[in-house]
């Protein structure tokens, strides 16, 4: 009996508790709801999400045709031999900038030697009889037609000696026009076949580089339009150049026409082969911005949080913008915007539609909005 008497007391001290609980809390919150207009809840203040702030600011545009291309050397060579022959001697090293004419290469040229030797053989031969003739032609005693047959004889044998002489030369290969030599594997002995590689010749003192130009901007683009090119290997850094030509035709299938832009290469930085990154300009504008994490896209349209001052504090009004070009972070506002409105500058995915907000670095009671600092810090 006592046993029951006692945990029926215990249940009514903890119902008790829990009334003075809810009693409680009911009555902090009507402080709350009434405090004033230095309260916590007043319009100084309020409870919204702490956000940052951002400022739409007029900034320069340029419209731009933006594409991909590839790099090659003004000149691009592969130094292969035309027969199959031992390599006597290299006379070359890997990267050397050669003049046009340098030996390369010497092949094996056992036979042609021995046909130098043998024509000239023939040329002595047949200049010896010509003068015999010649000498006695002109003193009358042979007949000049003879003479003339050995002069004849002395020309037929000096263009077999001029040939001999071209077959050795082309034992020795050369660098067809000046340039820098890549990397090789060849050596003294080795066997080289028709069309395998010795080595590489590029001029790449000026790069030329083909890209893409859809046939819409065909009429906008010149020979001599002004280019930047940008390569991953050089982060940020742009190269300048211009449009040498433009192709004749337009491709079929992509709509477009190959232009061939040339940039000038000191130090042979951009070498063949890079992918290129093309801008070429078409007008600059300006026009409000906003960084990037401003604003939120959402299927084929996007917004931003335009901070509203209200009779109760801030609120994030939801806006439709009409974006533009982005660069450098900030992204081009076309419609939707004015200079100088002030928007969430980030975390707008945990931001709803008309909600209290409270501009970090604004203070508890501040009326003005973000302080200078953080104005030029958007900016």
């Amino acid at each position: 009996m006592i046993k029951r008497h006692f945990f029926l007391a215990a249940a009514a001290v903890l119902l008790g508790l829990m009334v003075v609980a809810v009693i409680l809390r009911i009555a902090f919150a009507g402080d709350e709801k009434g405090a004033g207009p230095g309260g916590r809840g007043g319009p100084g203040g309020g409870r919204g999400q702490t956000v940052s702030e951002a400022v739409a600011t007029p900034r320069q545009f340029s419209d731009q045709i933006r594409v991909l291309g590839v790099a090659r050397g003004r000149r691009s060579v592969n130094i292969t031999s035309s027969t199959s022959e031992l390599i006597t001697r290299v006379l070359f090293t890997d990267g050397q900038r050669v003049a046009a004419g340098t030996p390369l290469v010497e092949l094996q040229a056992r036979e042609e030697d021995a046909g130098i030797i043998e024509a000239r053989a023939r040329v002595d031969q047949a200049q010896r009889q010509y003068d015999r003739y010649k000498e006695l032609a002109d003193r009358g005693v042979a007949p000049r037609a003879t003479a003339e047959q050995y002069l004849a004889e002395l020309q037929t044998a000096r263009a077999s000696l001029t040939a001999a002489q071209a077959r050795r030369g082309d034992r020795v290969i050369r660098a067809p026009f000046a340039g820098v030599l890549g990397l090789s594997s060849v050596t003294a002995g080795t066997l080289i076949n028709p069309g395998a590689v010795i080595t590489t010749l590029d001029d790449i003192d000026v790069v030329r580089v083909d890209f893409p130009v859809p046939e819409r901007y065909l009429g906008v683009l010149r020979q001599g339009t002004s280019i930047t090119a940008t390569a991953d290997a050089f982060g940020e850094q742009s190269f300048g150049g211009r449009i040498a030509l433009i192709d004749t035709r337009v491709n079929e299938q992509t709509r477009s026409a190959t232009a061939r832009a040339e940039i000038p290469n000191p130090g042979g930085r951009i070498r063949p082969g890079m992918l290129v990154r093309v801008a070429v300009q078409q007008g600059v504008r300006i026009a409000p911005a906003v960084p990037e994490a401003a604003v939120q896209y959402e299927g084929d349209g996007a917004f931003v949080y335009r901070i509203a001052r209200g009779e109760r504090g801030s609120t994030a009004q939801r806006v439709e913008v009409e974006t533009g070009a982005v660069e450098g972070g900030f992204v081009e506002i076309v419609s939707g915007l004015n200079a100088g409105d002030r928007v969430v500058g980030s975390g707008l995915n945990r931001i709803q539609p008309n909600a209290p907000v409270r501009v970090a670095g604004a203070g508890g009671g501040a009326r003005g909005g973000a302080p200078a600092a953080a104005r030029s810090a958007a900016k």
